[in-house]
């Protein structure tokens, strides 16, 4: 059946609201219930505001009305809500269809739809908030992240006179090693007689023990530097910086990285993936690693993009001891809705749309290696002592 019947429109709520705007352009019209001006067809027939909502409110309601008189009540807009029995009896016989009401779940989808097509028709625009945001990041990055690597000279010295455990390059990385970080097939790992000679003494991890500090401690005053980490409570500070301190260092590192050799230039230093090896660490930790950093490296982020990406894993919302976990979580999803938006706004590529989906793989990624890094930490703190009391506090959850 169609939407015109018997010369007459038969209306839904849907079709309203563009019937409205037409109604604005010609000459008032006069509800046919109780003579006010009528607003449009609702219900199938022409009726003010008013009368609309009563027969909606009246179709759903099991209450009967009876009239006090005789079922013969005038009404107008005077004295229209004297007798709900004769000014439902007038809805009806100027032809309003109950069939036609949407139920309370069809009314919210429709206005979910409105809403929706509405912000598709807006312009994506970046707000002052979250310029604010973002510009509160990069000042707090920019004070706690020496891309020079001027305070490196004060480690431990770097040593690589202990061939790596394991060699990690990752299947068509293009990286072969290098001059920086040799090796070689023949002294990728250490027979059982080497390690017992060597009493498992890994050589770099002195100075990758005291760069991990420094690391550590720049992320913390990041961290400190914003507000609304600022605001939380003590211990929700501590769960958030424990959580996410490994994963926070992966994305500066992230910075540094040369895609094309495999390296990290840090300042007048350059580190490969064996350092790591030379450290302690295994290719069950440093193989997904080295395929993250070419991932991630590979996304072309900004810096804007990247200190973004750290907030989101700062403030993670399940990271075990969290208590105010509402609150974080309204902050990750600010982060979050900040970093699509300037995506949004500020790519120019086709494929822009598939770089935020990538982010939140990159770091769902790193969730996995967390937890990883921890369990071979702990590994290597058995072995040698030269595991910081910083680094061992943010691995342990008991501290």
């Amino acid at each position: 059946m169609s939407n015109q019947e018997c010369g007459g429109w038969r209306l839904s709520e849907q079709e309203e609201e563009e019937d409205e705007d037409d109604e604005k352009d010609e000459e008032p019209k006069v509800c046919q219930v109780c003579g006010d001006r009528a607003t449009g067809y609702h219900f199938n027939a022409m009726t003010c505001e008013g009368c609309k909502g009563f027969f909606r409110r009246a179709m759903k309601r099991p209450v009967k009305f009876s009239c006090p008189f005789q079922n013969a009540c005038l009404i107008t807009k005077s004295n229209r809500r004297q007798c709900q029995a004769c000014r439902l009896r007038k809805c009806k016989e100027i032809g309003m269809l109950k069939e036609l009401i949407m139920s309370d779940e069809e009314v919210e989808k429709r206005r979910r739809l409105i809403k929706v097509k509405r912000t598709q028709l807006e312009p994506v625009i970046l707000t002052p908030q979250q310029e604010g945001i973002i510009q509160e990041l990069l000042e707090a990055q920019r004070k706690t992240f020496d891309l020079t690597f001027s305070c490196f000279k004060q480690f431990r010295p770097i040593d690589r006179t202990l061939a790596p455990m394991v060699m990690h390059v990752p299947p068509d990385s293009g990286f072969g090693g290098s001059d920086d970080c040799p090796s070689s097939s023949s002294s990728s790992s250490l027979s059982s007689d080497e390690v017992g000679r060597n009493d498992r003494k890994f050589s770099m991890l002195p100075h990758v023990a005291d760069l991990s500090t420094y690391m550590i401690q720049q992320i913390i005053d990041f961290a400190k530097i914003l507000p609304s980490f600022r605001e939380l409570a003590i211990e929700d500070q501590i769960s958030l910086l424990k959580g996410a301190t490994f994963e926070v260092c992966q994305i500066r590192f992230n910075m540094l990285f040369n895609e094309k050799t495999g390296k990290w230039e840090c300042g007048p230093l350059t580190y490969c993936m064996d350092d790591a090896a030379r450290a302690g660490f295994q290719r069950h930790l440093l193989d997904p690693l080295m395929k993250f950093h070419y991932t991630l490296r590979n996304l072309q982020l900004n810096e804007s993009e990247y200190v973004l990406m750290q907030a989101m894993s700062l403030f993670s919302p399940d990271r075990p001891g969290v208590m105010q976990h509402a609150v974080v979580d309204r902050l990750q999803e600010t982060f979050a809705l900040t970093l699509k938006t300037y995506i949004d706004t500020q790519r120019m590529s086709p494929e822009k749309h598939l770089l935020y989906p990538r982010i939140m793989a990159c770091l769902t990624e790193m969730r996995t290696m967390n937890e990883e890094y921890t369990k071979q930490l702990l590994q290597i703190q058995d072995i040698q002592p030269d595991v910081t009391p910083l680094m061992m506090e943010v691995v342990r959850k008991d501290i």
